[in-house]
């Protein structure tokens, strides 16, 4: 158990920051999940839906919470579905 004041204080940021990194990190997931399940059905505005999922990727990115090849090949997989 942390027996420091500065301790104690990081590990309350460090659960606020997963937490706030956590929901990130699944409405990226989510996304990318409700824009596939468009393509697959057919209904709904895929490039829209696309546009969102890559700017989520793209956020993710820049926070550090995925890494940028990951959401480059990610969005490379989104748009061969939008073709």
């Amino acid at each position: 158990m942390a027996n420091t004041p500065s301790a104690i204080k990081r590990i309350r940021q460090t659960k606020s920051v997963t937490a706030r990194n956590t929901a990130h990190v699944s409405g990226m997931r989510t996304a990318i999940k409700r824009f596939r399940a468009a393509v697959e059905s057919g209904e709904g505005n895929v490039e829209e839906l696309f546009k969102l999922a890559a700017k989520e990727i793209d956020s993710a990115a820049t926070k550090g919470l995925i890494h940028k090849n990951k959401a480059a090949r990610d969005k490379s997989r989104l748009a061969k579905l939008v073709k």
